[in-house]
């Protein structure tokens, strides 16, 4: 593992950067123009970028389009520059600093060189903080893009990323991957951002993203864990970072990752591992990670995340140059091998809950299932798929490849690598099929009849509800014959949040609400949802994805607000199955139902007086039934008074209420009115 280079490095450290420097005297060429786009960046005095701190210059980057040819000279035609600003920049990486060409993380500025300026990058969603990949140690130049992409394809986040030539202050540096640097993002890791004044549950819950890694950028450890091979896995804040996290927040988090190792043989879905970490996130990191036998892999460069009120999430994948055969062998070492599990070979094994859940007969069950779906034709971890994609790449680098060459004299025979890594990735899917075991148990299990029924993403506002993320909900209704158990039932994947607390069942035919906030809807509709989640619904299109606790899929839905859709965006309508028998991803299944709808079929309404309205000390209610509660909600929402009177009769305190309109909720059985009245 890393921490072994010590008694050997520095030697050959000085050999390879003597080595190295003078092959970039030997075979350094003009540079002119590229199939690539073209990244030039110019700093401030032409200062040599420093590891810290960062300095600022300009960058532009050169891109006609897809297809097109990009010349250096085309950095003075603004139609064909993808980005022209300010930046601030600064060398990154560990043992890839060891090597003459570097790798650079960068933010884009605004002209103050203050404000982060949120841009898109070479199609990549609109960020500020960037970096240059410099394909250190990596002499195929694909298996960190490879890899990336592969993961996305799995329908993980991973790192955008786009290949490209770079020069600063008017030296050609070779070839790069721009790609994004891990962060909380809606784009990126979608969770929410703590802020160091939320120490309290629930949002003391998240979100928080930790990773196992060196303290080579100087952060300190927050806590270790063990491994089983005697030594510990350092764990380190990466959101709050080092210097905002709270000690409630460390913790918790801590607490966390402990109370999980500590449930890692537990499969039960209310009090084991499954109710604790979103267990499809943590089968395809490993399917990741085994794939290309990551010699870094649960040790170093291992990120995960959660969210408020959600689950450990395992990823985003990170720094996959060491795979594939591929490691450092100018410092001795050689330990991506194609027949090992790289969780429990002995080197960076990472934490001991890799090994457990491994060994756990239902974990393990559910990995190899997913494995198998993943390897078959045209899915991507398929031989042919991988191979395909390979050479399409290889055919786009091609020509970058020979001036990179020509530059570093780091890829002496590129051909020969791609040639000796497929044959290596062949040599692993084929010994991971045979040693992954059987996924018989898990084959086949049954999922209750639950569906997604109606979605209200962008609810309309008016003088009295101004928050249209306030008023979002989701119904699910039983649509089977018998009632179900929603012990462990979630929405996985992020930027929606659910998870149905323990021992609570649903009726066959039934139907619950979960909505954004619980008082308002209860203010706007008549009747209190069932529970409430966590963030808010996306107004454009979002992947709506209801799960068992080991990631069955029970009922999946991606709504748009676009055609063939029908039109439920802001106008006082919700989305809603025209029959929940119906396939639910398909538009024409939906239809858009006013918002005044909801709720009468199964909520009859209360014959009631109210006066006086406006209402100055009292308000009297007189009902013809008993009323069992009455709750008074202000315009935000918020409940500001409520009351179990029992009696027909009612004589109501108004005199400590502020002047404005109120909403009046009463109730009685299964009937429910709404009244509105204005306190004066």
């Amino acid at each position: 593992m890393e921490r072994s280079f010590s008694p050997y490095r520095f030697l050959w450290r000085s050999i390879l950067l003597v080595l190295l420097a003078f092959q970039h005297q030997a075979f350094a060429q003009p540079f002119t123009d590229s199939n690539l786009p073209i990244a030039i960046i110019n700093t401030d005095n032409n200062q040599e970028i420093p590891d810290d701190p960062r300095i600022f210059g300009n960058m532009k980057i050169i891109y006609r389009g897809e297809g097109l040819q990009n010349y250096v000279t085309d950095q003075n035609t603004p139609a064909f520059l993808n980005y022209n600003g300010r930046i601030d920049i600064e060398i990154r990486g560990s043992s890839s600093q060891d090597l003459p060409k570097k790798q650079y993380g960068f933010s884009t500025k605004m002209s103050d060189n203050v404000t982060n300026n949120n841009v898109s990058l070479l199609g990549m969603p609109a960020e500020n903080d960037w970096i240059l990949n410099s394909l250190a140690f990596d002499p195929s130049l694909i298996r960190d893009y490879l890899s990336y992409n592969i993961a996305r394809s799995l329908g993980n986040y991973a790192t955008r990323t786009a290949y490209c030539e770079v020069v600063i202050n008017g030296q050609y540096k070779g070839l790069y991957i721009l790609q994004e640097k891990v962060k909380a993002d809606s784009r990126r890791v979608d969770i929410t951002k703590i802020n160091n004044t939320q120490n309290t549950l629930p949002n003391l819950s998240g979100g928080y993203i930790t990773k196992c890694d060196k303290t080579t950028g100087g952060d300190p450890v927050a806590w270790t864990m063990p491994n089983y091979n005697g030594w510990g896995t350092d764990f380190i804040h990466e959101l709050p970072k080092p210097e905002d996290v709270t000690t409630q927040q460390n913790n918790y988090i801590f607490n966390y990752f402990n109370n999980f190792q500590n449930s890692v043989t537990n499969t039960a879905v209310t009090t084991g591992y499954p109710s604790m970490i979103d267990i499809p996130s943590f089968i395809d990191f490993i399917l990741s990670n085994e794939l290309g036998s990551n010699a870094d892999g649960y040790q170093l460069s291992t990120y995960f995340h959660k969210d408020r009120n959600g689950k450990l999430r395992a990823g985003p994948i990170w720094d996959f140059n060491l795979t594939y055969g591929n490691d450092l062998f100018i410092y001795g070492f050689d330990r991506s091998h194609f027949d090992v599990w790289q969780f429990s070979d002995g080197g960076n094994d990472g934490a001991k809950f890799w090994t457990d859940l491994f060994n756990d007969p239902t974990f393990k069950c559910y990995l190899s299932k997913r494995w198998h779906e993943v390897t078959q034709p045209g899915q991507p971890m398929n031989l042919t798929t991988i191979n395909n994609f390979i050479d399409n790449t290889l055919s786009y680098i091609s020509a970058a490849a020979v001036r990179e060459n020509n530059q570093w004299g780091t890829i002496p025979d590129l051909d020969t690598e791609i040639l000796t890594m497929k044959f290596w990735i062949n040599q692993r899917v084929t010994w991971m099929t045979n040693h992954i075991g059987s996924y018989s148990d898990c084959s086949n299990v049954a999922v209750p009849a639950l569906v997604i029924n109606k979605i209200n993403y962008n609810p309309n506002t008016n003088g009295t509800f101004t928050n249209s993320n306030d008023q979002e909900f989701i119904e699910i209704k039983n649509a089977g014959t018998t009632t179900v158990n929603l012990n462990g039932i979630y929405f996985k994947g992020t930027g929606f949040v659910y998870q149905f607390p323990a021992n609570q069942t649903l009726s066959a035919n039934a139907s619950v609400y979960i909505a954004s906030k619980s008082a308002v809807f209860t203010s706007r509709y008549g009747f209190a949802p069932y529970g409430e989640f966590t963030r808010n619904l996306s107004n454009n299109n979002q992947d709506l994805v209801l799960a068992d606790a080991f990631g069955n899929v029970i009922d999946q839905v991606h709504y748009y607000d676009s055609a063939p859709w029908p039109n439920a965006d802001g106008n006082g309508s919700f989305l809603q199955l025209t029959n929940t028998a119906l396939d639910n991803s398909l538009a024409s299944s939906w239809t858009a139902v006013s918002m005044a709808t909801l709720g009468l079929e199964a909520h009859e309404e209360l014959a009631i007086a109210v006066f006086p309205n406006p209402a100055h000390d009292v308000l009297a209610v007189n009902s013809g039934e008993v009323l069992s509660a009455i709750e008074i909600y202000d315009l935000g929402g918020r409940r500001v008074q409520s009351f179990k009177p029992n009696t027909n009769t009612v004589t109501i305190d108004t005199s400590l209420l502020s002047n404005g309109l109120y909403v009046l909720k009463l109730l009685s059985g299964n009937k429910t009115k709404i009244q509105k009245f204005t306190k004066q």
